[in-house]
């Protein structure tokens, strides 16, 4: 069983014991949450979409680990006018591991 989540204005596609890095949320390490935006839970060859979620579905994970990507950096370089600017962006995440799925409707057969 499969799942589509919607979290930090990104989609996943997710199964139960996987390992992700999303969005930085606000959870300690080792806390259970529970995701209810489901776009779409698909079980073999039947797949339920929602309009736009689907209703009654969730998807329960536990917070791994908080950090930060490796750092971007930014050069930006006006030639022959002696202007430079140098910054730096290091992205947070937040690392879960999926546990179960619940699937709100039956998966219809298509």
């Amino acid at each position: 069983m499969y799942a589509v989540i919607k979290t930090g204005g990104k989609q996943y596609r997710v199964a139960a014991g996987d390992k992700i890095k999303i969005e930085a949320i606000t959870a300690d390490v080792g806390q259970d949450i529970v995701m209810d935006q489901v776009l779409a839970v698909g079980n073999g060859s039947s797949l339920a979409t929602g309009d736009p979620l689907v209703s009654g579905a969730s998807v329960s994970a536990k917070v791994i680990a908080q950090g930060a990507h490796k750092k971007v950096r930014i050069f930006k370089l006006r030639r022959r006018k002696h202007s430079r600017q140098r910054q730096g962006h290091r992205q947070r995440y937040t690392q879960i591991e999926i546990g179960a799925i619940t699937a709100g409707a039956a998966p219809a057969a298509e």
